[in-house]
Parts: C-alpha cells; sequence; structure tokens
C-alpha cells in the first residue's frame, strides 16, 4: 500500500487532505506535537522514521504579519523544511507535493498570473515561500507545487469565518475593496490534489509525469469587499442571525486598513496549465462558499 505521510494535520488544508487522500493508500498524518518543523533535524528523522512513497506538505508559516519581525522562523519553516523534505524525496524517490501562495508575486500584474511570470515576493511571507518553492526545484526531486489563494474552510481560521463572527456582533464593518483574488476552499484544494497524486500513482512512466509548478484557485474572483458581502448575503439565506447587513459593509481602500505587510493587490491565477494539463475542472468561488458556510452555521 502507498505510504503517504501529510503534514500540518491541524492546518485548514491539512484537515481536508486526511479525507482526500485516504482513498489513495495509508495516511500519516502530523502536526506541531509530532514535528516542529522549524526543526530540521526532527523533520529529517521524521522523514528517515516513516519513508513515505508520496510526501504532502501543507504546513506552514502562515502568520504573515509577525513575518516581518520572525524572519528566520519564517524561513526555517516555509523554506528550509521544504528542503529537507526535497532532499529525503532524491533519496528515496518520493513524489513531495507542497503548497504555496500568491504572495511569491508582487502584485502589478493587470491580469491572472501565469506559472511563468516573474516572481517578486514583497513581504517576508512571500519570500519565504518562494525560497522555499526555490529549494524543491534546485533539488531535482519529483514535485508538485501547488500555488494557491485566499484559502477558506469550516475548520481553521479564515477570512469569511472571521467576517461570520464580525457580522454577529456588528452592525457596520469596513473591508478593502481593491485588492483581487479568488476565495479558495480548502476541500477543493485538497480533492484536486488527490486528483492529481492518483494519476501521479497510476501513472505509467512516473518519469514522464508532469512535474512542476501549478496554480490551484477557484474560478471567478472578487474583491475582499465583495467577498464580504457574499458571505454575509449567504450566511442571512441560510438563516443566520446577523447583525450585519451587506449593506453596511463599506469599501475601503488598501491604505485605510494598514498592516505590518503588504499584501498584493492582483492575487489572480491563471489556472489554465493545471486544467488542460490534468483534465480537471475547478468550481466557482461562490459555489464553494455556499457548501463551506453551510457547516459553519
Amino acid at each position: 500500500m502507498t505510504r503517504i505521510l501529510v503534514t500540518g494535520k491541524q492546518g485548514q488544508v491539512g484537515f481536508e487532505l486526511l479525507r482526500s487522500l485516504s482513498v489513495l493508500g495509508e495516511v500519516i498524518a502530523v502536526g506541531r506535537d509530532e514535528c516542529d518543523l522549524a526543526d530540521e533535524h526532527a523533520v529529517a528523522a521524521l522523514l528517515d522514521r516513516y519513508a513515505p512513497d508520496v510526501i504532502v506538505n501543507p504546513a506552514a508559516y502562515t502568520a504573515v504579519d509577525r513575518a516581518e519581525t520572525e524572519r528566520e522562523l519564517a524561513f526555517a519553516i516555509n523554506a528550509t523544511a521544504p528542503a529537507v523534505m526535497a532532499a529525503a524525496a532524491v533519496k528515496s524517490g518520493a513524489l513531495l507535493v507542497h503548497f504555496s501562495t500568491d504572495y511569491v508575486y508582487d502584485g502589478d500584474k493587470a491580469g491572472a498570473y501565469l506559472e511563468s511570470d516573474a516572481t517578486g515576493p514583497r513581504s517576508v511571507y512571500g519570500q519565504s515561500k518562494l525560497a522555499g518553492e526555490q529549494a524543491i526545484a534546485a533539488s531535482g526531486a519529483r514535485h508538485l507545487i501547488f500555488r494557491t489563494s485566499w484559502v477558506f474552510g469550516a475548520h481553521g481560521n479564515n477570512f469569511a469565518k472571521t467576517m461570520l463572527r464580525l457580522a454577529g456582533e456588528r452592525e457596520s464593518l469596513k473591508v478593502v475593496a481593491d485588492q483581487f483574488g479568488a476565495p479558495t476552499a480548502a476541500s477543493v484544494i485538497a480533492d484536486v490534489a488527490a486528483q492529481v497524486v492518483g494519476q501521479y500513482l497510476h501513472a505509467k512512466s512516473t518519469d514522464a509525469f508532469p512535474y512542476g509548478i501549478y496554480h490551484l484557485a477557484a474560478a471567478g474572483e472578487t474583491n475582499w469587499r465583495d467577498y464580504a458581502v457574499e458571505v454575509v448575503d449567504q450566511a442571512r439565506a441560510l438563516g443566520a442571525a446577523l447583525k450585519l447587513k451587506a449593506s453596511d459593509i463599506e469599501p475601503i481602500p488598501t491604505s485605510g486598513y494598514p498592516l505590518p505587510a503588504p499584501r498584493p493587490a492582483n492575487s489572480r491565477l491563471s489556472t489554465d496549465k493545471l486544467r488542460t494539463t490534468f483534465g480537471l475542472a475547478l468550481p466557482e468561488w461562490r459555489d464553494t462558499l455556499q457548501r463551506t458556510l453551510q457547516l459553519m452555521i
């Protein structure tokens, strides 16, 4: 039986991967209690202990603003740990599946980013995630890197859950309206990743498999303010008792909500490469939001 090691079992994507990957083999899930990813020796020991056929790494340092003052920790988890995993994958011949982010781009492009577009992260978080990507690619390991954005799910903390909570507490809210992207359900990310890993496991020749970087995001696009409006509208339609009305969510510019780490103004990710290479369809973000809100309310 294929042995699949999944990190970050407490995270949004890690939680969903335990479900989606379970049909493909024996899934071993680890979290912070089992392995501190900031300790490269612990990471190496973990991989030696389990000798997985597939290493799936959704775990990451995701405190975007705190990373500005915790650069060493962010790089240890987001860059060094993936490098250790890649080295182990080269040694054993395992597949490494790693998850990255839209923050590797500067956000200045007018349209959706292609995998081939130049990167230029403006935050420590984005720089650390890009360093992880580069370490994996340079290792020569068989790898799949999925860049995603605006992740939400019923499990864990995220923007949709925060908006739902605030809508129950407040009668007005200000939300940034000049940053654009596609909210992507953790369940969709996990399901797509499992589909691709399944294709790898059933491939006649793994040497010819299309390894590399792929963008994985829901169809459609929005901004944070309109995303918040959709959360409130859908939650009300599902029967949630909220103080806040969608019309009471005021759009503001990024400058009106300053944060330590800069955010990309454009987080649109083209998924053409993923869809054509693996024959997959990606759902519209509003549809998956509705299904997730049903689990939250």
